[in-house]
């Protein structure tokens, strides 16, 4: 608090102020300045409200010990001065005698007869104040439960009493009345008390969060799968990072570990790492620990106990080791519990849990399924091969293998990574010993293998400058060794590498329209003088003079430069689509497809027909490119390479989805994949196989099934290192959930995405992880979190403002975030926040999006706040007239109708919002000329809901009912004339309660 406050009116300000914060350490440190300040001033009533404040941040910040002390200060206030407490205060000190049963259960070194001497107290006072019993007898029943002894007395003492005032909410009771039914084994009874709370119709601080958590094992056991997996994800964010709410993310671990979503339970293990320490409650600790623990001990028992885990602060932990710490503390816990209340309930819960058995074997919980493997140390994940193919032996002599490796290696065999990896293996070993042998050649030579194909890994990450580096000290290595070709080889893909880092590194044409911006301009040709042609012009002509000055190549490495020096010059193609620059890569494809035919170099030969495939798509031919993909298909099924077909099935794929032709793109892409499981996935690029089914059946109208692909293809790619694009995936995929509805399949995915180490240590662009977090704040708000949605959209306008390069972006994210603002009611921040969107729109221009966002905002607070908003609202629409005189001075063209139309309309409902009737109908018939009457084919929504409000202006509020009606009449003949009896309803309804009034 940066200064106590100096009046009462300062204080109560900081005490709402304190309110509107998270629980947690920051709003219970204020809290407790804040009654230090309460406590100077000679009014009582003050330190009461700073009291009651202080005493909610310590009960949902999982400070029991805290919470009666501060309780016992208010209770001798009310005591000492009962005339303090007005008919609100003293309900709140009244209620919050069950917040103080609740602290003190949850406290094993409180004796049980200081629980029972308390309960006492609570029930004298309740008798003396004259008020019911029930929230009594709804405590005694809640330490039944926790003895674990004379709970169904306990239980039929509470639920047979009427509610009162004080009587805990709907939501809270009927929790525990579904608990009592669990307790009792009757999951269906259980699970039809909770239904109201489950369904969303009945809800508190806690609930359903706390609900949810208790029922998800129920809903598994009697076969409630779906409904299960989709609590599970709306009731875990309420509840994760909330140390009050400990023992519920004990109970979402627990729910992973027993449906084979053991990765998923490591995951959120280490999203709630401050529950180790930072829960000062033993009974939720107990709770959480007894959760962790399940999960633990499942991992630990599938064989993967030396995976690293999240605990305790100061040290690293396996999960082995973890689960050790966190059995001795749970169990000491239990018994402190158990000693304490006489019983072994503690223990035998404990036990109940840690003996369950999985209830599925697995149920896939999110888009991100993921196997204890994949979230394994990369060393520690071994290469497997799929079980359809029987993998090929590795030799065990090493002279053999590495002759084997070279010879699978020149033929681009998948089988060649197995045997460099073991052969990486070999040489790092301290006791390597190179073989002395002619055929194998000298360690120096071997090194440089090495080094080439680690360079190659690195290319196919697009990791180019690592490439360009590995590849030149391969060169250095095979010229120690002698191998002039070879080193040439590697210097031409240390070039190749290099011209595409050059490519990658050049400013995109439309880079400034940066986060969520349309890329209509994208495949704009590109002057020969750009950068990025240059480059690869550039690096074209140095392969050729290498490949002139180097005597003495074999035929597979003359091949292989000949293959570089096309790959280049189809590069330069794809980059420039220049018709120019496709003659010379035809030229360049033929010289290597006539060499490699003659030397029968099947391998280059394919590679060839691949490019010359690939040459005429770029070249605008599609026709010549399937042509000529059908003949390579044919070719390769009859003389191989097999390993090729996938790649050219899925270059097929995308020739015919480029044709339009989704069935036959899928149909090709789907054999593809089918083949690609042969191989080792790194090889066949399955990844994108999966991406481009994604596409294939979008077009097909099976988004759920693209959502599928997406997801797998990002995954695919994270494996094989390729970060960027696996997060580009994942954001498409994220985008795709929300746009299907699947708003917390859309939350889990970003929020799992969000908090990956790479995330966390900056490895991944920023932007990229912007766009993350803004898809994140969208689902948020369709998902009805507004206080969520608008934080964190706040948060993404701030750091958007320093986004020099892209100001377009930080205009519709700060749009966005004013909205929203405006939605929560704060107006002044949404004015603020709005004008820095129109001077960032000043630079960058959005115009439908800014004129959107300004229109919603008047709409908004002429809504909120009827008469007195009304001049903000019209500041709002004038600056939305602003922008739509400028679109229109820019000729921009809209996606559907005009912003003027827009704009008229938005002043008619401003107006009627305000009660300005009169200037509402003018408003309204401007927009209907600007609209026109609409056609047969025209979408008539707008129009129909023009001439509703107009007539409900009209005829409601300015109770002129017959010239209402006749624009009613009129408009509903129309629109029935023309086939819009959807459209019509709504005006029919109107005209009817009109024709009643």
């Amino acid at each position: 608090m940066p200064t106590a406050p100096q009046n009462t009116d300062e204080l109560y300000q900081a005490l709402q102020e304190n309110d509107r914060r998270p629980y947690g350490r920051t709003r219970t440190v204020t809290a407790e300045e804040l009654v230090d300040a309460a406590e100077q001033f000679d009014e009582p009533r003050p330190l009461v409200h700073a009291l009651l404040e202080l005493q909610e941040a310590y009960t949902y910040g999982s400070e029991p010990r805290k919470s009666p002390v501060v309780f016992a200060r208010l209770l001798n206030l009310f005591d000492e001065q009962p005339d303090v407490f007005d008919d609100r205060l003293r309900h709140l000190l009244f209620w919050r005698f069950k917040w103080v049963g609740h602290a003190l259960r949850q406290l094993p070194e409180v004796p049980l007869t200081g629980l029972r001497q308390w309960l006492t107290e609570m029930r004298d006072r309740y008798e003396k104040a004259d008020l019911g019993l029930q929230p009594y007898y709804g405590q005694a029943y809640q330490l039944a439960a926790h003895l674990g002894e004379g709970t169904t007395l306990a239980y039929e003492l509470w639920a047979s009493r009427t509610r009162t005032q004080l009587s805990d909410c709907e939501a809270c009771e009927i929790c525990e009345r579904a608990l009592y039914h669990l307790m009792e084994g009757d999951d269906e009874r259980a699970l039809s008390v909770w239904e109201p709370v489950l369904a969303g119709k009945e809800s508190c601080q806690e609930e359903p969060a706390r609900s949810v958590s208790y029922a998800l094992l129920p809903l598994l056991r009697t076969g409630r799968t779906d409904r299960a997996r989709e609590l599970h994800l709306a009731g875990y964010r309420g509840c994760r990072r909330n140390p009050s709410m400990s023992q519920e993310v004990g109970r979402h671990l627990e729910f992973c570990a027993l449906t084979g979503n053991e990765a998923r339970g490591l995951e959120l293990l280490a999203e709630n790492r401050i529950m180790f320490d930072e829960v000062d409650s033993p009974l939720d600790q107990l709770g959480f620990l007894t959760g962790a623990e399940v999960l633990l001990q499942r991992v630990e028992s599938l064989g993967h106990g030396e995976l690293p885990a999240a605990g305790y602060v100061g040290r690293t932990w396996t999960v082995a080791d973890l689960r050790a710490e966190v059995r001795r503390r749970a169990d000491d816990l239990a018994a402190r519990f158990d000693a304490r209340n006489g019983t072994t309930a503690h223990a035998d819960r404990r036990r109940v849990r840690l003996d369950r058995a999985p209830l599925v074997d697995a149920l896939e919980l999110t888009l991100r399924a993921r196997a204890l493997d994949d979230v394994a140390p990369a060393a520690a994940v071994p290469v497997t091969v799929p079980a359809s193919r029987t993998a090929a032996a590795v030799p065990d002599e090493l002279p053999e293998l590495i002759i084997h490796a070279r010879a699978l290696d020149e033929q681009g065999h998948p089988d060649a990574q197995a045997c460099w990896a073991r052969l990486r293996t070999l040489v790092a070993a301290r006791d390597y010993t190179h073989p002395d042998d002619p055929a194998v050649g000298p360690l120096v030579r071997l090194r440089a293998d090495l080094l080439a194909e680690e360079a190659s890994r690195a290319g196919d990450k697009d990791e180019f400058t690592d490439a360009a580096d590995l590849q030149e000290e391969a060169a250095a290595l095979y010229d120690d060794a002698g191998e002039a070709g070879l080193a040439a080889v590697a210097r031409a893909c240390a070039l190749l590498a290099t011209a595409e880092k050059d490519v990658a590194d050049a400013p995109a044409e439309n880079a400034a329209q940066g986060t969520d911006a349309p890329a209509e301009d994208a495949a704009k040709d590109i002057d020969a003088t750009d950068p990025k042609v240059a480059a690869l012009t550039a690096a074209h002509a140095s392969m050729v003079r290498l490949h002139e000055e180097t005597p003495g190549l074999t035929p597979s490495e003359e091949a292989r430069l000949l293959r570089l020096r096309a790959t280049a010059l189809g590069l330069r193609l794809q980059t420039s689509r220049s018709a120019e620059h496709a003659a010379p890569v035809q030229a360049e494809i033929d010289k290597l497809l006539a060499f490699a035919t003659e030397h029968d170099i099947a391998v280059q030969v394919s590679g060839a027909l691949l490019l010359r495939t690939s040459t005429h798509a770029l070249s605008g031919d599609l026709p010549a490119a399937v042509t000529e993909i059908d003949a390579l298909l044919d070719r390769l099924k009859t003389d191989g390479p097999a390993w090729h077909l996938p790649r050219t099935l899925g270059l097929r794929g995308r020739l015919q989805l480029a044709l339009h032709d989704a069935q036959a793109a899928h149909a090709d892409l789907a054999e593809g994949l089918r083949l690609a499981a042969e191989w080792p996935a790194d090889a066949m690029d399955t990844a994108r196989l999966h991406g481009d089914l994604a596409e294939a059946v979008m077009h097909l109208g099976r988004p759920d099934e693209a959502l599928r692909h997406l997801t797998r293809s990002a995954e695919l790619e994270l494996r094989r290192g390729s970060r960027t694009d696996a997060y580009c995936t994942y954001s498409n995929a994220a985008q795709l959930s929300l746009d299907l509805g699947r708003v917390e399949d859309c939350i889990a995915l970003l929020d799992s995405l969000l908090a990956d180490p790479d995330v966390a240590a900056g490895d991944v662009d920023d932007r990229l992880v912007a766009q993350l977090r803004l898809t994140r704040a969208r689902a948020l708000h369709a998902g009805e979190d507004l206080k969520a949605a608008t934080a964190e959209f706040v948060d993404l306008a701030a750091e958007s403002a320093g986004w020099d390069d892209d100001p377009g972006s930080h205009a519709m994210i700060a749009a966005e975030t004013a909205v929203l603002l405006g939605e929560s009611g704060e107006f002044d921040r949404a004015r603020e926040v709005a004008d820095q969107a129109l001077a960032a729109h000043a630079r960058a221009p959005r115009y439908e999006h800014l004129s959107n966002s300004l229109r919603e905002l008047a709409r908004l607070q002429a809504q909120q706040q009827g008469r007195n908003g009304l001049d903000n609202a019209r500041a709002f629409l004038t600056d939305a007239g602003r922008i739509a005189d400028e679109a229109r001075a820019a000729e921009h063209e809209t996606h559907g109708r005009s912003l003027d139309t827009a704009l008229a309309y938005e002043h008619g409902r401003v107006a009627a919002y305000a009660g300005e009737y009169e200037d509402a109908l003018i408003a309204l018939d401007k927009a209907l000329a600007l609209l026109g009457e609409p056609n047969r084919d025209d979408d008539a929504g707008e129009w129909a809901e023009c001439i509703r409000l107009a007539g409900a202006v009209e005829g409601l509020y300015l109770e002129r009912p017959a010239p209402a009606l006749t624009r009613l009449e009129a408009a509903i003949a129309r629109l029935t004339a023309l086939g819009h009896t959807e459209e019509a309803e709504a005006l029919t309804s109107l005209a009817t309660r009109l024709r009643d009034e």
